[in-house]
């Protein structure tokens, strides 16, 4: 397997954009009709954004889009110079072939520091007549005001288990792959709604065997499996601190789990547990607490084992 999936499958028609369906819809009547404004993608990351700018450039230009094309991303420097060099020097020469205008790409375009935002935006101002911008981001509110009021604003969403779905099928029967629907359970679950990140670990999934099974799966993202998760959980309420504690170091080291996958873990399991409303409030506030603590650079097991503690007190009710 040689090549990247996520490339290889990319959609290249709008109606081929899953979970992005209305604004595919959208896009392609302005892109068809020519009448093209600045655009603005919001949303987060694997959601089809660049995908989305790359078809209309093809659908506008076909096999001439590179001439007509710039994109820069945030592994380019993005400081005042870019924009007034690369991103002007490109923007103000006429395009080849039929289409009045040039596109420019900037992705992750909230990257982009304000002083060079402040210069793409006269940019923008000057040369409408001789290029079009699109910008993604995963923020619109890092985006200037000007600059907003410039573009139409698309705001994506995250994939629903139906669109990633139909994406892992697609794939599987064209890879020749068995899968099954526990595995595509688990896929989704990795993925939260990224299609990317959903490509990728199918792809490493599949070079170790046909057969994709949710234990597969969960060998190759190395994520804490829910029914672990409870266990620790059970143990604590139950007030066996200790059990809770050593279950808790088994998973951490044996399976290397980091801190924040296992706080992730705990914060979805909180609401399947057998204990009041009130409390899983408080646990929840509890659990945000600590991930923040260990975002901050504390120790993650020390974190971890004064939640597991919060949670004996809850199931002691002292709370």
């Amino acid at each position: 397997m040689t090549e990247i999936w996520t490339e290889k499958y990319r959609p290249t028609k709008f109606e081929e954009l899953v979970g992005q369906e209305e604004i595919a819809r959208r896009v392609e009547s302005l892109t068809k009709s020519l009448n093209i404004p600045h655009f603005l993608f919001a949303g987060p990351a694997g959601t089809g954004k660049s995908t989305l700018a790359l078809i209309i450039v093809k659908e506008l230009y076909g096999k001439d889009w590179k001439e007509n094309y710039l994109e820069l991303n945030a592994s380019d420097e993005r400081g005042i110079n870019v924009v007034r060099e690369k991103v002007k020097n490109f923007a103000r020469t006429k395009s080849l072939g039929n289409v009045p205008f040039k596109v420019i790409f900037l992705d992750e375009a909230d990257a982009l520091t304000p002083e060079a935002q402040q210069a793409l935006r006269r940019t923008m101002e000057n040369f409408s007549s001789t290029c079009r911008f699109i910008l993604s981001c995963n923020y619109s509110s890092k985006i200037i005001d000007p600059i907003q009021s410039r573009c139409v604003i698309f705001r994506f969403k995250l994939l629903e288990k139906k669109d990633i779905e139909k994406v892992i099928k697609r794939i599987a029967a064209a890879e020749g792959l068995t899968i099954t629907p526990e595995a595509i359970d688990v896929l989704y679950e990795a993925s939260e709604g990224d299609c990317r990140r959903c490509i990728n670990i199918m792809q490493s999934t599949a070079t170790i065997s046909p057969q994709i099974t949710p234990e597969l799966v969960s060998t190759v993202i190395s994520s804490t499996r829910p029914k672990d998760i409870r266990v620790v959980l059970d143990y604590a309420l139950a007030g066996d601190f200790q059990n809770a504690r050593e279950k808790l170091l088994d998973i951490m080291l044996k399976e290397s789990i980091s801190g924040q996958d296992v706080i992730k873990s705990i914060q979805k399991e909180i609401w399947n547990l057998p204990i009041e409303p009130e409390i899983k409030v408080r646990l929840t506030e509890k659990t945000g607490e600590i991930e923040f603590r260990i975002v901050e650079g504390s120790d993650p097991f020390i974190q971890l084992e004064a939640l597991l503690a919060s949670f004996v007190l809850a199931g002691l009710g002292k709370h």
